[in-house]
């Protein structure tokens, strides 16, 4: 395949799909719907009514990730409204990967740990009443393991993630040259009148 035509196809599909409206989306999370998944409500915090500005939340529970409500201007252009879209989807795609993620982790930490000390043959608490643990060797052999196997999606995640990058950048280009010369038409009118 040509050089161009494989650059093309990484770098226009996305805006392509962010310029086709709401019916199109960016890629979803792979394999989200494969397993239980995380639950969906991000956060309740919720920013003042009258307030002019994004809004950074504390960090959600399931995937640690701080959640941002994004300002609605009334006089919002469809260009803005698209970005702020975008946005919002990147960031709910971004909060769901995580939150399903980390559900991943700690489940099957807490079943090589289980399996582990029963293979030692303990309990899952010790003689001292606290929860029985593993050594930093022993936990290690479970930390590669982990990113061994899920490699593929992380990789998949990554290429996502600057895709989406790469769209709301390039919008947020192309609405700060439609402010700057909506700026420039209301000088040029204010000059001739």
């Amino acid at each position: 395949m040509a050089p161009g035509r494989a650059l093309r196809r990484t770098l226009v599909a996305p805006l392509r799909r962010a310029f086709a409206g709401r019916g199109r989306q960016l890629a979803p999370e792979r394999g989200a719907g494969s397993r239980e998944a995380a639950p969906g409500r991000v956060s309740r915090f919720c920013p003042p009514r009258k307030s002019c500005h994004d809004w950074i939340g504390p960090p959600d529970k399931y995937s640690n990730l701080r959640p941002v409500h994004f300002y609605i201007p009334e006089d919002e252009s469809p260009s803005e409204q698209k970005l702020r879209e975008l946005r919002q989807e990147t960031q709910d795609w971004n909060q769901q990967f995580w939150a399903n993620q980390n559900l991943t982790f700690r489940k099957e930490k807490e079943e090589f740990i289980r399996s582990r000390l029963q293979a030692k043959g303990l309990g899952l608490t010790a003689e001292t009443g606290q929860k029985a643990t593993l050594n930093a060797e022993e936990m290690a052999d479970f930390y590669k393991e982990f990113l061994s196997k899920n490699f593929q999606k992380h990789m998949h995640y990554n290429r996502d993630w600057y895709k989406r990058n790469f769209a709301i950048t390039f919008f947020m280009g192309k609405v700060a040259l439609e402010r700057m010369w909506s700026k420039l038409r209301l000088k040029q009118k204010k000059t001739s009148d």
